[in-house]
């Protein structure tokens, strides 16, 4: 399982009328087992004690009540690490990739982009023979055609690529197969999604999503990138199966430049208590706090299968 447990998990059930915003409640008033949450918060901590897992964080809420908010292990595995705490700041790996997805969509809601759109609309360099017939909906339902990671990636990561490298293998790598036709997790059209993003607004997409997504929502522990963090006050992630440990140290997780270069696809940091905000927010219509952040047409797209 790795030492370090990346995914935070943040659980909210929908029942009933939901609250402005998240406030601290007891499981009774929230229609919830005491005992059962005990026993959830028991079996990450035997994980972490055993060190199968190096650290951990919670949070379950439901009608608007967080009625668990906890935190297992240390930022890293020497001993005298600092705990981590309810609020310790994570990297996401692939829970980035619906952040992205919610940036493209405010372009959606606003008009500025359409999904039935093909992608070489908005990027000329993405075309050339079924290249052409891949719409934006593609890139966020998983079904382009692309692969998941480009056949070069370790060696991109290995020289240390800026992302301008990676959008240009993407654009002229082979499709595995005709757009729509099939469904691939892929996170390389996300990185197509992220870059339509940035060509609409001229603005970098990490500072999109703050301007319009964390800073609205009260997500003041979220970033893409570092965000001027250091990466010794973050939670460590557990070395990468096959790896060289000089690789893994130069070009991994936890250095410097994969964690700041901002990957779309992975490379997002934040807390159970803002990735709750967010989640919170589209089981409420896309309001959080009396703002409206995203449009119920919006979350009503991004909850459907």
């Amino acid at each position: 399982m790795g030492r370090t447990l990346i995914s935070i998990l943040s659980i909210l059930a929908l029942t009933g009328s939901l609250r402005a915003q998240l406030e601290p409640g007891s499981p009774s008033t929230a229609g919830m087992s005491e005992a059962q949450l005990e026993r959830a918060s028991g079996l990450i901590q035997a994980e972490v004690e055993s060190g199968r897992m190096g650290a951990a964080a919670i949070l379950v809420a439901r009608h608007g009540r967080v009625v668990l908010h906890h935190s297992f292990g240390r930022l890293s595995p020497a001993p005298d690490a600092p705990v981590v705490l309810p609020d310790s700041v994570f990297l996401l790996a692939s829970i980035t990739k619906p952040i992205t997805a919610c940036a493209l969509m405010l372009l959606v809601e606003r008009g500025q982009v359409s999904l039935s759109d093909s992608v070489s609309h908005y990027l000329p360099e993405f075309s050339g023979g079924e290249r052409d017939k891949v719409l934006v909906r593609d890139l966020l339902r998983h079904t382009s055609g692309l692969p998941d990671m480009l056949p070069g990636n370790i060696d991109l990561r290995r020289a240390h690529a800026p992302l301008s490298e990676f959008l240009r293998r993407t654009s002229t790598t082979p499709l595995l197969f005709p757009p729509g036709s099939q469904f691939s997790y892929q996170s390389m059209g996300i990185l197509l999604a992220a870059e339509i993003v940035e060509r609409r607004t001229g603005t970098r997409l990490r500072d999109f999503e703050k301007a319009e997504i964390f800073d609205p929502l009260g997500m003041k522990d979220s970033s893409l990138g570092l965000g001027g963090r250091r990466t010794s006050d973050l939670v460590i992630c557990p070395p990468t199966p096959g790896y060289d440990p000089a690789d893994d140290e130069r070009f991994g997780p936890n250095s410097l430049y994969w964690r700041d270069l901002g990957t779309p696809w992975g490379g997002m940091h934040s807390t159970t208590t803002d990735l709750a905000i967010l989640l919170h927010t589209f089981l409420d219509g896309g309001m959080y706090g009396g703002k409206q952040v995203f449009s119920p047409a919006t979350v009503k797209a991004m909850t459907s299968d």
